[in-house]
């Protein structure tokens, strides 16, 4: 039985069941800043079917934080990658422009071309506090190192 605890794997069906339950609300899609910059209500649907509004505020500060060349590239919402896969309290950032926002929006240091960033609670919050509309939380897991039937 699945999360009985009597040393057997989970199962992997309700494993990946629960985790796109909890990811129902992310875009099947997500538009570049100059989308959304060019909208008149910028936002984004959810699988869901949700309609997010995202604030032009940040969209403006997001604008005033990347260069210019980068906005075709950075995808909104910007996903926070939530997994134990990345220590107690990882959260990860994947792509050049999204590493980029995080490493100026946070003041942190960013290696030149990294494509991803890993940020732990006390920025993840800083970020979400900062970013409330055009950042959202993914749930994430890696089936390939875990105890898992079939």
């Amino acid at each position: 039985m699945a999360f009985s605890g009597e040393g057997r794997g989970f199962n992997k069906n309700i494993l990946v069941k629960t985790i796109q339950t909890m990811n129902q609300h992310l875009p099947n899609r997500r538009l570049n800043l100059t989308e959304l910059l060019a909208m008149e209500k910028p936002g984004i649907r959810g699988k869901d079917n949700t309609f997010f509004v995202m604030d032009r505020s940040e969209l403006e500060l997001i604008s005033e934080s990347v260069p210019r060349f980068m906005w075709s590239r950075l995808r909104l919402p910007m996903l926070i990658e939530m997994s134990s896969d990345f220590g107690s309290g990882g959260a990860r950032i994947q792509g050049e422009a999204e590493v980029e926002l995080t490493s100026n929006i946070l003041g942190k240091e960013r290696t030149l071309g990294s494509r991803q960033i890993v940020i732990y609670l006390p920025d993840v919050r800083e970020l979400r506090r900062k970013l409330p509309t055009t950042t959202q939380y993914a749930f994430v897991t890696n089936l390939r190192d875990r105890d898992v039937d079939d």
